[in-house]
């Protein structure tokens, strides 16, 4: 059973301080309550946070996944389901410069719940998981870095 979407919202915060919240994974439970815990266990160079271990809640099933992240500064990320209990999930951030201080966060993100989950989460759940995944977290991107002033 696979999940896609896209979803867009505009924040009032320049690109750069938006980028700077969406890059750093290990704070993803501030603002993406389903995510439980993020524990990086990886940096590059750049003091980027290249792997982080999630547990995040999926309403049936607490699942735990190693991600591997990759940044395109003040542009976008991406991540990939390097280990974990589905079959697989991709996803990236893309921010828009709106000028006046406003940017454009756009998430998309493909999840295969793979055959085991995938038994399980069917019908209207797969709704109310994309709603949980893919649609609200630009709104959440949006409140907590707006609420950061």
């Amino acid at each position: 059973m696979a999940l896609t979407g896209t979803a867009s919202v505009e924040i009032d915060a320049p690109i750069q301080t938006v980028y700077a919240i969406a890059a750093e994974p290990g704070i993803a439970p501030k603002w993406q309550p389903e995510i439980k815990s993020a524990d990086v266990v990886e940096t590059n160079a750049a003091g980027e946070q290249t792997k982080v271990v999630m547990e995040t809640d999926l309403k049936v099933k607490t699942i735990d996944v190693t991600m591997r992240f990759a940044y395109t500064p003040n542009s976008g990320l991406t991540w990939e389901q390097e280990k974990g209990a589905l079959k697989s999930i991709k996803g990236r951030w893309e921010f828009e410069d709106l000028g006046g201080d406003r940017t454009k966060a756009t998430v998309h993100m493909e999840v295969d719940f793979g055959r085991t989950l995938g038994m399980v989460i069917r019908g209207p759940l797969v709704d109310v998981l994309r709603g949980q995944l893919v649609e609200s977290m630009p709104t959440k991107l949006k409140t907590y870095v707006e609420a950061q002033g």
